[in-house]
């Protein structure tokens, strides 16, 4: 197995001092819609019970919202709940929905569905669209302003235990190791940051999350985790194609019936417009490119005129759960507990995760500070658990259950259409819906079928003003990793790309990694070598769960490093 400690986390034996320590009562990973919600209702209970309570954020990126990356149209919700008067202190959630449209895509038209035929779940009035790495900067003013410790550009690099095995907090990755794995001059050593509960809130596919999971065995009653990848650009139009408030998505064109996908476009703000492509990671061509099919999508006859004479002003990637009620793992280990989308919180048809993550982290903040309150620590927070499948997130969840399932099973149009008719009587029938529950299956990394039985796509060169290059879309991401740090692309295998994957598969990781991360390069005598630029990751993790040899392992690198995304 491939050593999952951070990039930056010094070889065992090494001589090196040791970790100083500081003790919270609870230590929160990642500073999200989940972590800073948990961190602000622990606070908020606090000071209404009139006592004590130390809290501490530990996020990746080089401030806190800087590698957030969605749509994004959110349900106020978890927003209301957590804090009521949130229009009062000026959230940055201004534009509310006013025009909601549903099209199906063929190559060169569209075909708009009528809103009535869609269940009422789906219906965007009432929510609003906004740039969520705003939204989550806005929360960690409101954490720190109740005094929340926020350290950002600190990744936790491995989670610490007792000697019951319980978990009690974890550690922050060193600084200045070298390419070797060495320290140099500049070496700095990592915090142990103890705290009586461990709460994870990294986001999907989260490098600690993925540890947790696979040692405390909480996936072992649950569907595997399903996936997709969400590209997203960010375009400055021309005031006549701004729509303010209008959400539009389609399907269709350009996947074919067999590949899950679907995409956006979000009207807000001074003139800007998000468009995005989530590709569903089931996918089976393994010389498809989610990045290639998302920079064709710009190109239909009913997509192309928006942008022109606009100006596109950021880019960025990013894997997504999308396995649902199914794939919810335990939520809870001694010592901690999973939240947002870490546990797989995202409701797939209606493309929304961070109202179910802010309501994950009030109710794992209730619980916490119920055990706290009663001097227990390093235990099982099973009150959280109870909450979150007995409540708002289960009603959300339970009633889209079979949405991916039926897509997955059917192809695009029979599947969305029976998944249509499974919300339509699960509105009907309050999460009973039909009665069932359809499985997932096999994992996303083993859906690929053999180059040899798939045909190559061929893609249009890109035209450098709708269309991009992966490497002039990583410049707009603004990515940026320490050059000499060890590479926080691990293979356990280094031979595997070149004689597995090669042959098997056409290496397809040149063509799913949306950063051109992974390269096969030919030498002057004809052999191939697997090349890792990793200075160009953006964190996206799709590596981590698309390689059928499930050989590449995605781990924190030095603190601050990846995308730097503004208004995104």
């Amino acid at each position: 197995m491939a050593d999952e400690r951070a990039a930056g986390v010094v070889a065992e034996g090494a001589d090196i001092p040791a970790r100083e320590a500081m003790d919270f009562d609870v230590v929160i990973v990642g500073a999200g819609p989940a972590g800073l919600a948990a961190a602000i209702r622990l606070k908020q209970l606090a000071a209404e019970a009139g006592s004590e309570l130390s809290v501490v954020v530990l996020e990746k990126g080089s401030e806190v919202g800087a590698h957030i990356l969605s749509g994004a149209v959110i349900d106020p919700c978890g927003l209301t709940r957590l804090i009521p008067d949130w229009k009062e202190k000026g959230a940055p959630v201004t534009t509310p929905v006013t025009d909601d449209r549903f099209y199906f895509l063929g190559h060169s038209g569209a075909l708009r569905l009528p809103n009535f035929l869609m269940p009422p779940l789906m219906s965007n009035h009432g929510n609003y669209i906004v740039s969520l790495g705003d939204v989550v900067r806005w929360l960690g003013e409101q954490a720190a302003e109740l005094g929340v410790e926020i350290y950002p550009g600190f990744p936790a690099a491995e989670y610490l235990t007792d000697d019951n095995g319980a978990v009690i907090g974890v550690a922050t990755g060193d600084l200045g190791v070298g390419r070797d794995g060495k320290p140099n001059d500049n070496f700095v050593r990592g915090m142990e940051l103890r705290g009586k509960y461990t709460l994870i809130a990294e986001g999907a596919r989260g490098s600690l999350a993925k540890q947790l999971i696979r040692h405390f065995k909480l996936d072992a009653n649950s569907d595997p985790q399903k996936y997709g990848i969400g590209l997203k650009e960010l375009w400055e139009v021309k005031p006549e194609k701004h729509k303010p408030g209008l959400v539009q998505h389609s399907f269709g064109w350009p996947l074919d019936n067999r590949t899950g996908g679907g995409t956006f476009l979000y009207h807000y703000g001074q003139n800007l417009v998000a468009v995005g492509f989530v590709l569903h990671l089931n996918y089976e061509n393994p010389y498809l490119s989610p990045y290639d099919e998302f920079q064709r999508f710009k190109t239909h006859p009913d997509i192309a005129p928006v942008f022109e004479g606009g100006k596109r002003i950021g880019y960025g990637a990013r894997a997504i759960t999308e396995g649902g009620w199914q794939s919810i793992p335990k939520l809870t280990f001694p010592g901690g507990a999973l939240l947002g989308c870490s546990a797989g919180f995202m409701n797939v048809p209606r493309i929304k995760g961070s109202h179910n993550a802010i309501l994950s982290g009030i109710e794992a903040a209730d619980a916490a500070f119920a055990a706290i309150g009663a001097e227990r620590a390093h235990d099982e927070l099973t009150d959280y658990e109870t909450a979150v499948r007995s409540g708002a997130i289960a009603t959300d969840l339970r009633r889209v259950r079979n949405a991916k399932p039926l897509w997955s099973r059917f192809g695009t149009f029979l599947g969305i259409a029976l998944g249509g008719i499974d919300m339509w009587m699960n509105t009907i029938i309050k999460g009973v819906g039909f009665g069932y529950t359809l499985r997932h299956g096999k994992p996303d990394s083993a859906t690929l079928k053999k180059a040899a039985d798939c045909k190559p796509i061929v893609y249009p060169k890109p035209d450098g003003v709708l269309t991009f290059d992966k490497l002039t879309s990583v410049s707009f991401s603004a990515t940026n990793h320490e050059e000499e740090q060890p590479i926080h692309l691990r293979l356990t295998d280094p031979s595997i790309p070149i004689r597995i994957n090669l042959p098997e598969w056409a290496e397809p990781a040149q063509r799913y990694c949306p950063a051109a991360v992974y390269e096969v390069v030919r030498e002057a005598d004809g052999e191939a070598r697997f090349q890792i630029n990793a200075q160009n990751c953006v964190h996206c993790k799709t590596c981590d769960i698309k390689d059928p040899s499930q050989n590449i392992t995605w781990v924190c690198p030095e603190g601050g490093g990846g995308p730097n995304y503004a208004g995104m």
